[in-house]
């Protein structure tokens, strides 16, 4: 097991995290690579994402198109802004070729919003690509346990 590289990979998305509770949209989306693709399939089981309806399927377009929104004040599903904190955990290296390492870990992620609190746990697998002495985003899936059942609206990023 290689300590360094999961200490480097576990800060880089546990910063990750942080930028999106703290709503640092544009530092997020600079983490990313451009054809960098964001998934939240419906399926927890699928890996077929071009093939499938997915909750979020994100390039760098789409991406983009959502920080605008949430930014904007102007969607009912982000006024009031909700409130998060996402707890990563349990990180463990599936790949790593050199270039770019494939990282899975779970994630808590408690939203309040309109006087409710809410709890979202997902699995999440990384390809990370490497960038100097850090990494920049090239996949993230985030397998939401319940993302087969019927799911309020989510007015942030998950």
């Amino acid at each position: 097991m290689n300590i360094e590289l999961l200490n480097q990979a576990s800060a880089f998305i546990s910063q990750e995290a942080d930028m999106l509770d703290h709503g640092e949209y544009p530092e997020w989306l600079a983490l990313w690579e451009e054809k960098g693709l964001y998934i939240v399939p419906i399926n927890p089981d699928e890996t077929d994402f071009a093939n499938t309806l997915n909750y979020a399927c994100d390039d760098a377009k789409m991406r983009n198109l959502r920080v605008a929104r949430l930014g904007s004040g102007e969607s009912i599903s982000t006024s009031p802004a909700p409130r998060t904190i996402r707890s990563v955990s349990r990180f463990r290296i599936l790949a790593d070729d050199g270039k770019t390492v494939t990282v899975r870990c779970a994630q808590n992620l408690r939203e309040f919003r309109k006087e409710i609190q809410k709890h979202y746990t997902a699995n999440l697998t990384y390809t990370l690509v490497r960038d100097g002495d850090s990494f920049r985003i090239q996949q993230k899936v985030v397998r939401l346990l319940n993302s087969s059942d019927a799911l309020q609206c989510i007015g942030y990023i998950p």
